[in-house]
């Protein structure tokens, strides 16, 4: 009799806020702030009409020269693209430390299959396009990485920031020597196998001193991806930054409109019974300057603007001058990148996780008035690993994933519950319904007598429950003791489904699985991020 596979993939939508569980399940309420459906091919074609309005031949041109073609991809598609007039999926990510946690992966194997179900509908080329968004500055989420290693613990290592570094955009951080030390460490929590080698190399060799977080980001991604014709930009990139120019002042000099668009937008997610992804803050502006703190939100002020942390005050000009000098210096926050994107790129659609699903819900009226129609917003697909030691556990106690996300004290208990002798539950039971019936008999008895007397039988009753809800827990602790391998088995399985409290994509690094399983996993993975659409 065979046992499991080594290693399952469980794909399927990710969880969210209740704006995004309503958009998934197409409710139309929701679906207003997003304009329609992202599971209906006549989403796509009425977006690509609006895409043939805006972007001709040339304009088409302008968008490949901000097209990265990584290792495995195939160039032609490009020229295809610009002569047949094609489009463009997009996705993206800021860059993660080691290529960041496994939803990287399948966000970008999503967008593949977007894409090409989209070309086989349309007649025309639609590319794949991921954008590393290296002009962020959260150098703390960059810079880690994590990993379930020796003896099932979750290992985060941290590339600490360059000595003297401001909050800069990641894109101007160089790695020091010291990356050397935790790429090492990484690499020998990895598990040693036929497969380990390749992946070692690889980030020995992205992740090297002088290289910045995006270079490695891109090396890594680029490697694992560009095999199945994803293709890659960078929001720091000089043609993007060149192309995105007239978006980014058009933005500063409509600031207060602009404020104004997304508050209405806001009030009105808000009186639906729907959050914030990203709240909108009095006065700002949709972009950041490299200034004296390094990358500052903008702010408006008496006429001019200023820049939130360093307080530094500037004119337009002023802001115009240091941008002539570093065109990187002007960067749009995360509610003007997608306007940006779709500006500089045919864009059909945006393939998202459950955040940036529920940020774009804010943006629709902003795409308006920016003259731009919002691409249909497709959802992600999400991937758990189960390995084939974890599926045993899982059908040892007949317990599926979603079992285990939650406190492991629950799971203990209710695992203990069941690990009870039948007889002493049949005992308990019976004891139960004894003292249930006594109370009942003794209570029809004695208010007979006294109609005040119903309170003090009611309080045998609570004292009689609750001297034996105590004897049910010492019985539960006694399984337990006599459980704790069986419990042990279940905490491995926990950590490796449920690192940190949340699902393994949003935690572990697919090169885990890479290591242990080889390349082969990503075509398996390719071939389950299945589209459909009506």
């Amino acid at each position: 009799m065979s046992g499991p596979p080594p290693l399952e993939l469980l794909v399927g939508r990710p969880g969210g806020s209740p704006l995004v569980r309503a958009y998934l399940e197409r409710d139309p309420g929701a679906t207003a702030f997003f304009g329609r459906p992202y599971d209906d091919f006549a989403s796509f074609a009425a977006k690509a009409h609006e895409v043939d309005k805006r972007f001709d031949r040339a304009a088409r041109q302008r968008a490949v020269e901000s097209v990265i073609v990584p290792p495995g991809a195939d160039a032609s598609r490009l020229d295809r693209f610009v002569a047949e007039g094609g489009y463009m999926v997009t996705t993206g990510q800021q860059p993660g430390l080691f290529g960041g946690p496994l939803y990287n992966v399948s966000k970008g194997l999503t967008c593949v299959r977007l894409a090409r179900a989209l070309e086989e509908r349309i007649g025309k080329p639609v590319l794949p396009v991921f954008w590393v968004s290296s002009e962020d500055h959260d150098w703390e989420e960059a810079s880690q990485a994590s990993l379930v290693g020796v003896g099932n613990q979750v290992h985060t290592l941290t590339v600490p920031r360059p000595a003297g570094a401001v909050t800069s955009s990641i894109h101007r951080l160089p790695l020091g020597p010291e990356s050397a030390d935790v790429v090492r460490a990484f690499v020998e929590l990895l598990p040693k196998t036929d497969f380990s080698a390749e992946y070692v190399q690889l980030l020995t060799d992205a992740f090297r001193p002088g290289a910045t977080i995006g270079d490695g980001f891109h090396a890594t991604m680029q490697k694992l991806l560009g095999r199945f014709g994803l293709f890659f930009t960078d929001g720091a990139l000089p043609t993007v930054k060149r192309d995105s120019a007239s978006i980014l002042w058009a933005e500063l000099a409509r600031a207060a409109e602009m404020e104004g668009v997304l508050t209405n937008t806001a009030r009105a997610l808000e009186a639906a019974g729907y959050s914030l992804q990203v709240p909108i803050l009095e006065g700002s502006v949709n972009l950041f300057l490299e200034g004296p703190a390094g990358r500052e939100r903008v702010y408006r002020q008496d006429g001019g603007y200023r820049l939130r942390v360093s307080g530094e005050q500037l004119t337009e000009q002023q802001i115009r001058a240091r941008v002539a000098a570093d065109p990187r210096a002007l960067s749009p926050n995360v509610l003007l990148r997608p306007v940006v994107e779709s500006a500089l790129f045919p864009t059909l659609a945006y393939v998202g996780g459950p955040g940036e699903i529920a940020y774009f819900g804010q943006l629709r009226a902003f795409f308006t008035a920016h003259g731009i129609e919002m691409p249909v917003v497709y959802p992600r697909l999400a991937a758990t690993p189960v390995e084939g030691k974890i599926r045993k556990v899982l059908d040892k106690f007949g317990l599926d994933v979603p079992a285990l996300d939650r406190p492991f004290h629950e799971i203990a208990s209710d695992v203990a519950r069941e690990e009870v002798p039948a007889d002493v539950r049949a005992a308990l039971g019976k004891l139960r319904g004894t003292i249930a019936g006594g109370v009942a008999e003794l209570k029809r008895a004695a208010t007979a007598v006294d109609k005040t007397l119903s309170a003090p039988v009611q309080q045998v009753a609570a004292t009689a429950n609750s001297a034996l809800d105590d004897v049910e827990k010492k019985i539960l602790q006694a399984v337990k003791r006599e459980s704790e391998i069986c419990l042990a088995q279940l905490e491995k399985a926990q950590v490796h489904l449920f690192p940190q409290g949340k699902p393994a994509e949003r935690v572990q690094s697919p090169f885990y699985y890479l290591a242990r399983y080889g390349g082969t996993l990503l075509d398996t993975l390719h071939d389950r991020c299945e589209v459909n659409l009506s």
